[in-house]
């Protein structure tokens, strides 16, 4: 489990970003899958978040990750949802104690928001596409609705893919320069000709502070690279591997 500095010394809120390692998976999902959405055993799955929230020191608590769609959607929670019954969005926020709040990631970017005076927290999950049509604003404002202030909101970036790793197509860029022309700078030209390496993890980093953000820390993480740590989407596909492990990132306020 790794944590971020901007949220290591909040008062009364506790979260992690979670490895691939210390579960009871096999496979393709060595070791610590927490996603109900692979192809993983639902017994395995439950026994990994259990065990994530032990870590936590929220054992015998309650975990909720939504339905994640790529969107722009935050959800509001003020009580833990059915099983099976979790909402298509991309980001939870609550101001509840004792209920952890998470999101799963394969190379995508986790965020993870405190706002500790007004006893909020919420759990964001961008990939570019989220990212690019707002999920991180959204975050903000739908912790804003719970009477938090987005100056005093922390946020932490969790493990995701470098930019390094990431390589994109020669069409990629245009909707990001279309949306602000100075994005250009979270791309440089790949090896191969006309493709680019784009900086997702700089990209949230900045749609945060441009938000009004002022305490942001990124983990220097690169999840396609380090395949001893963590899951990747996009190592899976480079091998042809039929499905992908998801990690957890999970924050709640201490009870």
């Amino acid at each position: 489990m790794l944590t971020s500095g901007a949220l290591n010394e909040l008062t009364r809120v506790r979260h992690g970003f979670f490895s691939r390692n210390g579960g009871v998976s096999g496979g393709l999902y060595t070791s610590l899958n927490c996603g109900y959405g692979s192809g993983d055993g639902a017994d395995d799955v439950r026994a990994n978040r259990d065990r994530a929230l032990a870590r936590l020191d929220l054992e015998n608590g309650v975990l909720l990750t939504p339905h994640q769609v790529h969107s722009a959607t935050a959800v509001v929670v003020e009580e833990a949802w059915a099983p099976g019954e979790a909402p298509k969005a991309d980001a939870v926020v609550t101001n509840r104690r004792g209920l952890a709040v998470g999101i799963l990631t394969a190379d995508c970017v986790p965020v993870l928001f405190a706002e500790p005076k007004a006893g909020v927290v919420a759990a964001a999950h961008a990939g570019w596409r989220g990212a690019l049509t707002g999920i991180l604003e959204a975050t903000v404002v739908a912790m804003e609705s719970l009477g938090a202030q987005r100056r005093r909101i922390s946020a932490g970036i969790g493990p995701a893919i470098a930019q390094r790793s990431y390589e994109v197509g020669p069409e990629f860029p245009a909707a990001f320069l279309r949306e602000n022309p100075a994005n250009e700078n979270f791309f440089y030209p790949a090896r191969r000709s006309g493709h680019f390496q784009f900086d997702l993890k700089g990209y949230v980093a900045g749609r945060l502070f441009e938000a009004g953000l002022e305490q942001i820390q990124t983990l220097p993480c690169d999840t396609c690279a380090e395949e001893d740590r963590f899951f990747s989407y996009r190592r899976a596909c480079l091998r042809g591997e039929k499905d992908y492990g998801r990690g957890l990132s999970a924050i709640f306020l201490e009870p």
